[in-house]
């Protein structure tokens, strides 16, 4: 299945249409899971593994692909499932996530399913790994899919970072931002968490919703109070795949209402930068970021607040 990855060109037809693509999979079980095709470089058999003394307990080895060391996670295990076993069939699935690759070991590969974002859905709170889910979605015969929330998975392999340099944080910087408004959408309870540990060392006022969808219902609810939202929030910083409405679609319907079009957006993502350089264009955002970056975060919110008058 190595070769079943679209391009990037190819892949921005989806942008915008609240649609995505994802690879189901098997863990141990007979459980289906599934990961966005676009965090997906490769799917193929585990290549030579070799043992990394003093790793974490999830991380089996590193592998040797095109010139690069990656490292080979047990995403069964990762996730409070049994271990993978390992096998000269074992397969991996090779990802990009902030800036990092990273291979998952798991079981049987079942194929990419194309479906609509308003289809996916939120995890029940009931869900035995709904701390390891971003969202569920159901197939044509109503068998459950879960989508795995990655950015957990790694946060607790390599924990991030959340603190800001101290060069960064200057009176200037924190006088400006004090108390101004931002609303964060992300599905990821791991990403929020990122996001407010950092936003609050400048101590802006946070408002959060867990979904494009959501976050749209806020914004026009607010211009619907007579609210100027572009003057109340300094900006919206959202990531791009959520349930029920993504990132892309919710700039786009942000861009076609008169009361909301000057918002500033920014898309948070751990999605690949030349991909969504790609987004920026098609949907008109003002911006992307890679997650878990907080120097970088802190100098988008200074560059939003130089372009206002004092």
């Amino acid at each position: 299945m190595a070769g079943v990855l679209d391009s990037v060109d190819q892949r921005t037809r989806l942008v915008g249409e609240n649609r995505l693509e994802i690879l189901l999979f098997r863990l141990t079980g007979a459980q289906l899971f599934a990961l966005n095709v676009f965090k997906i470089r490769e799917v193929l058999q585990l290549p030579r593994l070799t043992q990394m003394p003093k790793s974490h307990p999830h991380v089996l080895g590193v592998i040797h692909l095109r010139g690069q060391a990656i490292p080979v996670i047990d995403l069964s295990a990762a996730i409070g499932m049994r271990a993978q076993p390992v096998t000269a069939e074992s397969t991996i699935i090779v990802t990009e996530y902030n800036q990092s690759v990273q291979a998952f070991l798991v079981g049987a590969v079942d194929r990419i399913m194309n479906l609509n974002w308003d289809t996916v859905l939120p995890p029940p709170r009931s869900a035995g790994r709904a701390h390891y889910l971003t969202a569920i979605t159901r197939l044509e015969n109503q068998r459950l899919v879960e989508i795995i929330d990655v950015e957990k998975v790694l946060a607790e392999i390599v924990p991030f970072n959340t603190r800001v340099s101290d060069a960064l944080l200057d009176p200037a910087l924190l006088n400006k931002a004090r108390g101004r408004e931002v609303l964060l959408v992300d599905d990821s309870p791991t990403g929020i968490n990122q996001l407010r540990e950092t936003l609050s060392q400048l101590e802006l006022t946070m408002h959060v919703q867990t979904d494009g969808l959501r976050a749209l219902r806020q914004l026009q609810a607010w211009a619907d109070a007579g609210e100027q939202v572009s003057d109340r929030l300094l900006m919206v910083i959202t990531d791009a795949e959520m349930p029920e409405m993504d990132g892309y679609r919710l700039t786009s319907e942000i861009r076609k209402d008169p009361r909301l079009k000057d918002l500033c957006v920014v898309l948070h993502t751990s999605l690949s930068g030349n991909f969504n350089k790609a987004m920026v264009e098609k949907v008109g955002c003002d911006g992307f970021l890679s997650k878990f970056q907080p120097d970088q975060l802190v100098e988008v919110v200074r560059e939003r607040l130089s372009r206002l008058p004092d």
